[in-house]
């Protein structure tokens, strides 16, 4: 990538600097990552106001690389999306509903199918546990959001290599699927959003490995060499979603990034059942949404994309998504743009339901690693008192629990045996300052993964919540052969 890299937004109108008159700067790069930062501006308004506050958002510019501010009418290259669900199942129903609601709104926004890539399992539209087959809803009482959707990936073409091969545009690379690929280039405009499981460096995919925090970081570097994208934005939906960037996502990039959750919480799935409620969640016996999620879904159903900037819809999802903390990183200057520059514009009139009434609704949330339970304990409610449907359910119910219960009790007897019980808290529960990866040696916390599962089994959507204990663990200096020695005594060999 040349040194002189530059990355465009669009401003709002509505910024007291962006005005009609003529006005003009330039950003002249220095070599060794530094510049001179040179503006000239004219105005008849006779105050310093507008000199002010433009210079204070350059300056911002300054510490998170070259930004070139555009007019709103400014070309802004060809739009594209990845979605990507990373979960199979109907108890995870929520992951599928959320990316295909994605889709609906950037189809209706112009986009078109071509530049919009998709990943998912397709389970759940005709599971069996489906009330309406073929049709997938993302809010009680809302429409179909699974019409149309692309099978760009689904199955077993849901992997992380087939995601790190599209993002590189890399065809060879591939292992099924449709073949599309990010084929942008350094004028467009990129648009990730990711939803499903995650934990402490790691997001889940429905087949083969996991999407380590670093090997994520290593491919939008790469991208970013390639000039694969002018700006590109990031939305992840998962626990610990904060752990995929903090202390790792460079600010000169060209990148921005929400999460639903920092480095070390759960998220929250959304429109789940409850005793209280009736209708859709109910009759779905499932979570319909997750609440980051449909906090940012429901606020561009609900808003003109051209009006809207990504740091307005920032706020309002922050202030929605009130169970865990939201979060911002990258490239904060590029909040400034419209929504539109990545999600497209339709001419169409929005919708009519307002965000407040949303907001307020008492609808169920559940934590992400709970939500299954949901499920398993509804098939239990509702299966007819001593039927073998209901002893089926009964007992679907108690291998859940029971592997939970497993987890917990060799994860304890590892760290135990690593440390003694005395640090087995701290090794549980450590958490790193906000400007540090959660791990140093990443290979070594793969390792360790990949030795549990070898001898403990599956970590479970549920487990993947101690890869804090092993990443600390990694930081402690455990090495291999210590954490084989102790997944053997905790599980007896047992895979």
């Amino acid at each position: 990538m040349p040194s002189q890299s530059y990355h465009y937004i669009n401003l709002p109108p509505s910024l007291p600097f962006h005005t009609s008159k003529q006005s003009s700067f330039s950003l002249i790069p220095h070599q060794n990552s530094s510049f001179l930062l040179m503006m000239m501006m004219s105005s008849s308004y006779g105050s310093l106001v507008p000199f002010l506050l433009l210079t204070a958002l350059m300056m911002a510019a300054v510490s998170e690389g070259v930004t070139r501010l555009a007019s709103a009418g400014e070309s802004t290259g060809t739009q594209w999306a990845i979605l990507v669900a990373g979960s199979n199942g109907y108890s995870n129903y929520r992951h599928q509903a959320d990316v295909c609601h994605a889709y609906q709104i950037l189809k209706a926004n112009g986009l078109k199918d071509e530049n919009i890539i998709v990943f998912m399992y397709d389970d759940i539209a005709r599971s069996k546990y489906n009330p309406t087959k073929g049709i997938i809803i993302n809010k009680p009482n809302g429409p179909d959001v699974y019409h149309g959707v692309p099978k760009d990936y689904t199955g077993d073409a849901t992997t992380a290599a087939n995601l790190y091969a599209v993002l590189l545009g890399n065809k060879t690379a591939l292992s099924g699927g449709s073949g599309k690929v990010l084929n942008s280039g350094p004028n467009d405009h990129v648009f990730f959003y990711y939803a499903d499981h995650g934990s402490t460096g790691l997001l889940a995919m429905p087949v083969g490995d996991n999407i380590y925090a670093n090997d994520l970081i290593n491919v939008l570097k790469q991208m970013y060499k390639s000039q694969k994208y002018m700006n590109m934005v990031m939305y992840i939906e998962a626990c610990e979603a904060g752990s995929m960037l903090q202390g790792l996502l460079p600010k000169d990039m060209g990148i921005y990034a929400t999460t639903a959750s920092n480095a070390e919480e759960s998220s929250y799935g959304y429109y789940c059942p409850s005793e209280a409620t009736d209708g859709d969640p109910s009759k779905y016996d499932t979570c319909l949404g997750d609440l980051y999620s449909i906090s940012w879904l429901e606020d561009s159903d609900a808003n003109d994309l051209g009006k809207e900037t990504l740091q307005e819809q920032y706020l309002t999802v922050k202030k929605r998504t009130n169970l865990s903390h939201v979060m911002q990183y990258g490239n904060t200057v590029l909040s400034q743009a419209f929504l539109s520059t990545y999600m497209g514009q339709s001419p169409k009139s929005v919708s009519s339901v307002r965000l407040d009434e949303l907001s307020s609704s008492t609808f169920r949330a559940v934590p992400q690693r709970d939500a299954d339970l949901v499920f398993f304990q509804r098939q239990v409610q509702k299966a007819p008192k001593g039927s073998a449907e209901s002893v089926e359910a009964q007992k679907r119910l108690d291998e859940q629990i029971a592997r939970r219960s497993h987890v917990d009790r060799s994860i304890n007897q590892i760290i135990s045996h690593l440390f003694g019980g005395s640090n087995a808290a701290s090794m549980l529960t450590a958490v790193r300052p906000e400007e540090q990866p959660v791990v140093d040696d990443w290979d070594c916390l793969k390792t360790f993964v990949r030795t549990y599962e070898q001898y403990c089994g599956r970590l479970s959507e549920y487990g993947m919540q101690y890869t804090r204990a092993m990443a600390n663990m990694c930081n402690a200096g455990v090495d291999k052969d210590r954490m084989v020695a102790a997944s053997v005594q905790a599980c007896s060999g047992k895979a």
